[in-house]
C-alpha cells in the first residue's frame, strides 16, 4: 500500500529525479557485483577485474569478462521498473534520470537523456587516446562460461579499446556528476531506486536533494528506515513499487 502522502507529493511534483542502482537491473536478471560468478570467472573477484591495473596486466582477461557482461545485458529485457520510469516522464513536467548502472535497459525501455554516472558497457573507448570508436561494437556472442578475448584496436591510434565504464580508482565523469548534482539540487522529489547508497560520490545525490528541501523516497526491499522526516521508504521490489506508484498517482 502506497501512503497517500507520497501519492500527493508525486502528483504535485514539478521536477522529479529518479536515481537508480543495481537492484533495478537485477530484476531483469543482470548479475550484480555481489553475485557469485560462474565458469572462467568464478576464480576471480569482480573488484580485481574492474581496475586499470588489471587491464594493463591482462587486457584479454578483462575485455573477455566485460564482453560476457555485455552479452548478459543484451540477452536481458527492461522490466516493469524500467518501463514505469519511462512512463513517469510523460506524467510530470520534468524528469531527470540518473543511473549508476552500466547497461542500456533504461534506454531500451524508452527513457531519454539518461545520465550514466558509472559509464556504459556499450560505449568503449581507447585506453591510450580515450577516443570512442567510429562504429559501435558488434553484438557480444560469448560462451556462457566466459573466455579470454583480445580487445579490438582503436581506429584512431591503434591502441587497445577498453570498456567504457568507471573502474575502481577512477573518477566519475565530471559532466555527468555535475549534471546529477544540479538536478538533485533543483528537484522537489527524488526517487532512489534499487541502490544501497554506499558508493560515493554517487550516493551523495539523494543527500543533496534532501538537503535542498526535496522529498526523497527510497525504493528498496532491503532498505532501512530513513532518519529524516523528508525521507520515506517503500520496502518493495522496484518492479512492483513503481508501477503501483504510477497507477495510484495517475491511473497509468
Amino acid at each position: 500500500m502506497i501512503p497517500a502522502s507520497l501519492i500527493s507529493v508525486l502528483r504535485s511534483a514539478r521536477h522529479v529525479v529518479v536515481f537508480t542502482g543495481a537492484g533495478v537491473s537485477a530484476e531483469s536478471g543482470i548479475p550484480t557485483f555481489r553475485d557469485a560468478l560462474t565458469g572462467l570467472w568464478e576464480r576471480f573477484d569482480p573488484g580485481e577485474l574492474a581496475t586499470p591495473e588489471a587491464f594493463r596486466r591482462d587486457p584479454a582477461l578483462v575485455w573477455g569478462w566485460y564482453e560476457w557482461r555485455r552479452m548478459r545485458v543484451l540477452q536481458s529485457q527492461p522490466n516493469p521498473a524500467h518501463l514505469a520510469i519511462a512512463d513517469l516522464a510523460r506524467h510530470v513536467p520534468q524528469l531527470t534520470l540518473i543511473t549508476q548502472n552500466v547497461d542500456d535497459l533504461h534506454e531500451r525501455a524508452g527513457s531519454e537523456d539518461v545520465i550514466h554516472l558509472h559509464g556504459s558497457l556499450h560505449r568503449p573507448r581507447c585506453f591510450a587516446c580515450a577516443r570512442e570508436p567510429a562504429e559501435p561494437l558488434p553484438a557480444a556472442d560469448e560462451p556462457e562460461g566466459g573466455r579470454r578475448l583480445e580487445p579490438p584496436r582503436c581506429s584512431h591510434c591503434g591502441g587497445r579499446l577498453r570498456p567504457g565504464v568507471v573502474w575502481f580508482g577512477e573518477s566519475l565523469p565530471v559532466a555527468a556528476l555535475n549534471a546529477a548534482f544540479q538536478a538533485a539540487g533543483e528537484c522537489d522529489l527524488l526517487l532512489s531506486v534499487g541502490t544501497s547508497g554506499v558508493v560515493y560520490p554517487a550516493a551523495e545525490v539523494p543527500h543533496r536533494a534532501r538537503d535542498a528541501g526535496a522529498a526523497v523516497v527510497h525504493i528498496n526491499p532491503q532498505g532501512e528506515a530513513p532518519g529524516s522526516n523528508r525521507e520515506h521508504l517503500l520496502a518493495l521490489p522496484a518492479g512492483k513499487a513503481l508501477p503501483e506508484l504510477l497507477r495510484e498517482a495517475f491511473g497509468a
